[in-house]
């Protein structure tokens, strides 16, 4: 048998479970994916079975070292990166979910969030956690399902309940419920993390009526977890020693690791992060403040501009209109046009997220003519990613006070060049897309060996990033505002739609 020279990670994503097996290089040597189904019961709630989600990290773990032909044996540590607001509660005796997990794209919360906001708490809560008052983050989910299940606010009263994030979850199983632990990465996205503090906001708790032992130990991203010993670790008791939410996690792996650089990842939303440093900088456009990544007691902040509808819009023209048959048709479909045809498409299925945190707004296609067809709606609705993206980067300048230069981008959506054209278009800055597409579950990967002194230091983990191709603006400047005052012309009557 080989000496130990390979990290595991664990990217656990909303549609799906990707596990990497890293060498001391940063080269992935294998890989392995499971999907995850997501469960609709009502129109704007999402679900997802909890059982399904661990189970699809065990099956991506085995293909995962099946194709790198390597042994648990021969892994040093793991790494874990998961979708982040998603919200899980389950029995402390035995491990059994009460309910589904309520997944971050979910809406059923608003009426809870209305409350809070009603009584003037937005300011106080965003001061104390750099979060807005909305249904995308953990606390009014954690909130809804105590609600909801018999005696579930007295079950929590008596610490027979526990509530995680994703991380938390695969943790509890992987450590066979010897651990209830959280990063502060995964923390700061629940509305219950101080950020000042660095630990659970005890005001929060009161007004939510959230006890504290319900909730896990605060971690920094480096550092040990717990031991993985269920299944086919049982022989080689791998320990734990990175957790970094997904989106920060793919700004370490993009090699964001100085303050002013960006990325953006383009996924079932997209995530627009840049990298503040030391400063923690609470938003006054509308964007999201927090930690990148916890090393040791040292940690690098970030502003973020979550974007709820991007791929999951490409994935509506797929299943909701039937105008592609499959999601890379879309490419092809949009190209078949030279412009939109003066279409708008706002795919506001779950609201508007940054930088308006518009909870009611709706989808919506405006500029419709005779003459429009399934390319200007294919078209347009690619581009509005692009806009979406530029409404974000536009409040992180404000915020940051100085200009991005350029953007790091990944994810699944980055593989069309025609977006990736628009993207730079439309922002008007170079985008450097990753030669890894990986980007998230590598992160992890390297946060889990840095932690064990694995592959390197923070500089050395950044300096492998390379990029495949730099798309450059190629169109004037008029052209760009022409389309971008439009865009924001649509976006103000998608807006409030909804009455609940």
């Amino acid at each position: 048998m080989n000496s130990k020279k390979y990290i595991l990670s664990i990217d656990q994503g909303t549609t799906g479970t990707t596990a990497l097996v890293v060498n001391q290089d940063g080269d992935v040597c294998g890989q392995g994916y499971r999907g995850v189904k997501e469960i609709y019961p009502t129109p704007g709630w999402v679900d997802q079975d909890p059982v399904e989600l661990f189970e699809s990290c065990e099956y991506a773990i085995l293909e995962a070292f099946r194709n790198a032909n390597v042994h648990p044996s021969e892994c040093v540590s793991l790494g874990i990166t998961n979708q982040r607001e998603t919200t899980l509660v389950w029995e402390k005796e035995t491990g059994t979910p009460v309910s589904n997990a309520i997944v971050w794209e979910c809406r059923r919360t608003s009426t809870i969030c209305e409350e809070l906001i009603s009584k003037g708490l937005n300011d106080e809560i965003r001061n104390r956690t750099g979060l807005p008052i909305d249904a995308y983050f953990s606390a009014t989910k954690l909130r809804w399902i105590l609600d909801h299940i018999p005696e579930g606010q007295v079950r929590a009263q008596r610490g027979e309940l526990l509530f995680g994030t994703v991380d938390t979850w695969i943790i509890w199983n992987l450590t066979r419920g010897r651990n209830h632990v959280t990063d502060i990465t995964n923390a700061s996205r629940t509305m219950m993390l101080n950020l000042h503090t660095k630990d659970w906001d005890d005001l929060i708790l009161d007004i939510l009526e959230i006890p504290r032992k319900l909730l896990p130990e605060i971690q920094p991203s480096a550092g040990i977890f717990g031991d993985a010993t269920l299944g086919l670790f049982e022989e080689s008791s791998l320990p734990i020693s990175g957790v970094i939410g997904d989106q920060q996690s793919a700004l370490f792996g993009q090699g964001c690791i100085s303050s002013g650089s960006a990325k953006n990842t383009y996924g079932t939303g997209s995530f627009l992060l840049l990298n503040t440093g030391e400063k923690l900088t609470v938003s006054t456009e509308g964007l999201i403040t927090i930690p990148a990544w916890g090393i040791d007691s040292e940690i690098t902040y970030a502003l973020e501009g979550s974007i709820f509808s991007t791929g999951a819009a490409v994935q509506w023209l797929k299943d909701g209109l039937g105008i592609i048959e499959e999601i890379e048709d879309v490419e092809t479909l949009a190209s078949s046009v030279s412009t939109n045809g003066g279409v708008f498409v706002v795919p506001a299925f779950s609201g508007l997220g940054a930088p308006y945190w518009d909870m009611y707004a709706r989808g919506s296609i405006f500029g419709l003519t005779r003459g429009s067809n399934s390319g200007h709606i294919s078209r347009a609705t690619l581009e509005s990613i692009a806009f979406q993206s530029r409404d974000v980067l536009e409040s992180m300048q404000k915020d940051f006070g100085q200009k991005i230069s350029t953007l790091r981008v990944d994810g699944g959506g980055s593989e069309n060049r025609l977006l990736m054209q628009m993207q730079a278009d439309i922002l008007g800055v170079p985008i450097e897309r990753s030669s890894i597409m990986q980007s998230t579950g590598l992160g992890a990967a390297n946060m889990a060996g840095i932690a064990v002194g694995f592959g390197g230091s923070i500089e050395e983990v950044a300096n492998r990033w390379r990029s495949d191709v730099v798309f450059e603006p190629g169109i004037t400047i008029d052209e760009r505002e022409d389309l971008y005052s439009k865009w924001k012309i649509a976006v103000s009557r998608a807006s409030d739609w909804a009455d609940e």
